[in-house]
């Protein structure tokens, strides 16, 4: 009888765990993807109106495939994201996996600063288990909205074992997208994401998730790059470079003792004899200079056109001005020193 018992309760306890559903955390900031408008036929809206709750009721088959929670983080459109909101994430994101509570995390986002929310969350969180970014280029109220598909989606990428040890992902219109390579393309088109350099690592599509491609840069596992509530950014900038632009905003910058400057060059991170002459004067002052280009794909080269032992500098490597930006801030926290913080960049 005590053997009967014995196996019966084994069983149960099999079979509950292959019912249990891989839990998901969204954490919400707000975005198209939680926008509202007057009208459901103009492009007009609030970005951020709807809470995430909302969004999880507005997709009821998700409830098939995951146990969801949502936890709202922010309400702003991307263009308002802000660091101290990037800190918040970082540390939730980190607790949530050292603490167990969720097997994945997804979170929706306004698609403005997607990539570098999506980049500065793949240095920073240090699991293996899946991150997912997505938002929606339609608000909510909106004729043919894509945030429900997109939400959707990102909840199954974020469940599938196949996305485990990828680290952070963008998943949107059916694109799976790493996130250190991914960036905005379009203003308002759904197809609004894109990998220049990569292209899409992976799609989502009718409940499936396959994968095509493997990046090659250390995952975030490994991550250097520590972040807590009290971690204090250095202040890093960019600055643009045009057909005889003057140096006036690095002479700022300069006057003001930022710590980092990302040039987004021109080519191959060129900039001209007057922000030559800047540069110098910034390095002189002790501010790392990181030569990024505004050009969409490519890599800037280090000791190429440029002598970057000689004039103080590092480059990007393929990283737009943006991500530069991101890498050089968290570059900064752990070190000043130019060869490492560009080993940095070739690295992660």
């Amino acid at each position: 009888m005590k053997k009967i018992l014995s196996i019966t309760v084994l069983l149960f306890v099999v079979f509950s765990a292959l019912a249990q559903l891989p839990r998901v955390i969204i954490l919400a900031t707000g975005g198209t993807i939680a926008g509202a408008g007057a009208s459901a036929t103009r492009a007009g809206y609030t970005a951020g109106k709807i809470p995430i709750d909302d969004l999880i009721g507005g997709i009821p088959a998700v409830k098939k495939i995951a146990d969801i929670t949502g936890e709202q983080v922010a309400s702003v459109g991307s263009q308002d994201m802000t660091i101290d909101i990037w800190r918040k994430l970082a540390v939730r994101a980190n607790e949530i996996f050292a603490k167990n509570e969720a097997d994945a995390i997804v979170v929706t986002h306004g698609t403005d600063t997607q990539e570098e929310t999506g980049y500065f969350l793949d240095l920073v969180v240090a699991h293996a288990k899946p991150v997912v970014l997505t938002g929606s280029m339609r608000p909510a109220t909106a004729i043919s909205a894509d945030g429900p598909k997109n939400l959707y989606d990102a909840i199954t990428v974020a469940v599938s074992p196949k996305s485990k040890g990828r680290g952070v992902l963008i998943s949107f219109n059916e694109g799976i997208f790493d996130a250190r390579e991914v960036m905005k393309l379009s203003t308002t088109k759904v197809n609004a994401f894109g990998s220049p350099n990569s292209g899409p690592i992976g799609q989502v599509y009718d409940g499936k998730v396959e994968y095509y491609m493997t990046s090659m840069r250390e995952v975030n596992v490994k991550t250097p790059f520590a972040v807590t509530a009290n971690t204090k950014f250095p202040r890093v900038d960019i600055v643009y470079m045009y057909a005889d632009a003057p140096p006036d905003l690095l002479n700022t910058l300069i006057d003001k003792k930022v710590d980092g400057i990302v040039i987004a060059g021109v080519g191959n991170g060129n900039f001209n004899k007057a922000y030559m002459d800047a540069v110098k004067r910034a390095v002189s002052a002790g501010i790392i200079v990181c030569r990024a280009s505004r050009t969409p794909s490519g890599r800037v080269v280090l000791e190429d056109e440029i002598n970057d032992e000689e004039l103080g500098t590092i480059v990007s490597d393929d990283l737009t001005p943006q991500k530069a930006r991101v890498m050089l801030m968290l570059g900064l926290l752990n070190t000043k020193d130019r060869k490492q913080l560009q080993q940095y960049f070739f690295k992660y």
